[in-house]
């Protein structure tokens, strides 16, 4: 049975924080690129435009040894950069997954590599777990839900448990009043998570709310046309 995970990487050795941590964006979109030698990987990363980070405040950072703009995506800016890799990072990166799908692209932040990847099951995301561990990677788990649940007791709009349980905290805190009775850092207290992981997951839950509603009432393509 397949399982949804949501979950956090985090290691002083991770590529790419530095960039959250040396300039304006406070995360950024990654997509895990070729492998050229042992200890270097190009990576494409996507940093909002309005950041005006170029290749150059790149390439000033010690990890990256090349950095080149493509182009733009919507509101961001697109660089392929070529990251010096740590021995025990580019060893884990090499050995690769066979078991787990990548469902969005990473997203970066000072706090670590935030992923979110479908598993055959939950003994294949435990083996992975271990596999960074081995590495010197804590993982935290934000949510792990089973995507075969047929269970009368299933969530709504194909919102994973956790998403819910936010989204129901933020709604009963007064979170979508105007003007807002809880912050949320009140509300990722409250969780027992850091308020980076408490927004992600209200912005995930609102976007598969939304787009669940939208979908079920045959507005999506009607937008998109």
């Amino acid at each position: 049975m397949t399982v949804t995970t949501e979950f956090l990487l985090s290691s002083p050795s991770l590529p790419l924080v530095s960039i959250t941590e040396a300039l304006p964006p406070d995360q950024v979109e990654c997509v895990h690129g070729l492998c050229f030698e042992q200890d270097a990987r190009m990576f494409i990363v996507k940093i909002d435009s309005e950041c005006d980070v170029s290749a150059a405040d790149l390439e000033a950072l010690d990890e990256v040894t090349e950095a080149t703009t493509i182009g733009h995506a919507g509101d961001q800016t697109v660089h392929n950069l070529t990251i010096d890799l740590d021995d025990s990072i580019a060893q884990l990166f090499n050995r690769g997954s066979s078991v787990a799908a990548k469902l969005e692209p990473t997203v970066v932040t000072p706090d670590g590599w935030y992923e979110r990847k479908v598993y055959k099951d939950r003994d294949a995301f435990l083996e992975s777990r271990t596999r960074c561990e081995d590495y010197g990677i804590s993982l935290d788990l934000i949510s792990m839900t089973s995507t075969s649940s047929t269970s009368d007791d299933a969530l709504p709009f194909g919102l994973t448990e956790r998403q819910y349980e936010a989204l129901t905290l933020a709604l009963s805190r007064g979170y979508y009043e105007s003007p807002r009775q809880t912050s949320t850092e009140e509300l990722a207290e409250e969780l027992g998570i850091s308020q980076p992981s408490l927004s992600r997951l209200l912005r995930r839950g609102e976007r598969q709310l939304l787009s669940s509603a939208l979908r079920s009432q045959g507005h999506l393509n009607t937008v998109s046309n």
